[in-house]
């Protein structure tokens, strides 16, 4: 008896399915073996503890990437070094610390830049079929200006966020750093136990405290590793805080007794934008008021006897 059609397509789909799959296990083992042969050329470890497994669709992210980076890298080369170097410092500040993020992201500025008006032209949307040739082009170009500065408020937002996160964490860091150094430990034990105790409730704080006690480690002087905190993460109690740690080692005065007076003036200063905030209140909850809280009472309060008196005035008023 003849196979169906049905089947038979069936069966080719299943095969060219299969074989799609083992052709890209294939290539991401061979990948793999190359990575580690380069790596053994180069003198680098090759142990499976640090080697990270890539599966399939790791491999077409980091495929992925590497394009944009070298889409970035060659739009880069025509951009001035103090742009870059902001490009740079927001990335940073956003947690985004890798060698080819800035090339990363001008190759998604580039591919958006494209992809959107492609996306618009591509999509079946008659009022944009049928509106003028005028039209049509102001769309696109909208679409591209849209792909060209999105990211770049994407990353302003990924930076205002990140930054309230370290700002919303800070002060029980100071204070836990406070207990540290009263307890008896170093100034650059402290900051690397914080990062450890703060790990769970404010991971963003741990890992500028842990990026600190790695280049304390690694012999970088005191000024200089908290010079870069203030850098990175771009606050002006951080700066404050950096400053004040700077000053205290140069002049050897107590840092126990800088961090409590310093913890103290925070927590007042916190009270105080309390106090200020509670202030604002009534005079932002003015306007709601006015237009939305009042007229809606007004009607249910008013709306019932206003209806009971127009039932009872109006067959007096037309008789």
């Amino acid at each position: 008896m003849p196979a169906s059609p049905i089947a038979t397509i069936s069966v080719l789909v299943f095969a060219a399915a299969f074989l799609a799959v083992m052709g890209v296990t294939l290539l991401v083992q061979s990948q793999r073996e190359r990575r580690g042969w380069q790596a053994r050329v180069r003198g680098q470890s090759t142990d499976a503890q640090t080697e990270v497994a890539t599966t399939g669709l790791q491999y077409f992210r980091e495929l992925a990437v590497r394009l944009l980076e070298k889409v970035g890298n060659a739009n880069q080369a025509k951009q001035k070094a103090p742009e870059l170097s902001a490009l740079r410092q927001l990335l940073i500040t956003a947690g985004y610390r890798s060698d080819n993020a800035p090339a990363v992201f001008t190759g998604f500025k580039l591919l958006f830049t494209f992809v959107l008006p492609g996306i618009v032209f591509l999509l079946p949307i008659e009022a944009l079929d049928q509106a003028p040739l005028v039209q049509r082009l102001f769309a696109y170009l909208l679409m591209a200006a849209a792909g060209l500065y999105g990211p770049e408020l994407w990353l302003s937002h990924m930076v205002k966020k990140r930054k309230l996160k370290i700002l919303h964490g800070f002060p029980d860091a100071l204070d836990l750093l406070v207990v540290c150094v009263e307890a008896g430990l170093g100034l650059d034990a402290a900051l690397g136990r914080t990062g450890r105790e703060l790990a769970m409730a404010h991971p963003e704080l741990c890992e500028e405290f842990h990026l600190v006690a790695l280049e304390l480690r690694a012999g970088l002087p005191r000024a200089a590793a908290l010079g870069n905190l203030a850098r990175r993460v771009d606050l002006d109690p951080v700066k404050t805080l950096v400053a004040l740690l700077i000053q205290t080692d140069r002049f050897g005065t107590s840092i126990g007794l800088a961090l409590r007076v310093h913890s103290d003036s925070m927590r007042t200063e916190r009270a105080l934008k309390a106090e200020e905030m509670a202030g604002k209140l009534p005079v932002k909850m003015l306007f709601p008021l006015m237009f939305f809280i009042f007229p809606s009472l007004f009607i249910v309060i008013l709306g019932p006897a206003i209806v009971q008196g127009m039932r009872i005035l109006m067959p007096v008023l037309n008789s």
